[in-house]
């Protein structure tokens, strides 16, 4: 029991895990992550999600970079143009500086932008079709 010798994997981490970047922490450099990042500190840099990826940033939290991701809940302070591809939420100590791009809002009373609000439509069934079709006939000419 306690001598063995087998050895034991680590378990395996899964693409929804949450990772934490606690209050005081202060991180020089572009973060890409998958999941959900919940940043209590400080990011100096870009930060970027893929899939479902979702960025909370708490009272605390702050970014001076850019943020490009799926997802984001924000009630921190982000110095940078903010690209939120399916959902944004601003709470009310929210504070930008910068650009945002969103397809879903939903701002909070309290919640300030300095900067340029662009909505990003989801295509239509008719741009849907219109680029399978494209697709189709450069495949159908190769």
């Amino acid at each position: 029991m306690f001598g063995s010798n087998r050895k034991t994997q680590p378990p395996a981490v899964s693409p929804a895990a949450t990772s934490l970047i606690a209050q005081g922490v202060v991180l020089r450099g572009d973060i890409d992550f998958r999941g959900a990042l919940h940043l209590d500190g400080t990011i100096e840099g870009n930060v970027r999600a893929e899939g479902d990826g979702i960025l909370t940033i708490s009272e605390t939290g702050r970014v001076v970079g850019r943020v490009d991701v799926p997802h984001a809940v924000i009630n921190g302070g982000v110095t940078g143009d903010v690209e939120a591809r399916d959902r944004l939420e601003l709470a009310p100590l929210a504070h930008i500086e910068g650009d945002v791009q969103y397809q879903v809002l939903e701002m909070a009373a309290g919640a300030k932008v300095n900067g340029r609000m662009i909505h990003r439509a989801p295509p239509t069934v008719r741009q849907l079709a219109e680029s399978a079709t494209e697709v189709t006939r450069a495949l159908t000419k190769a």
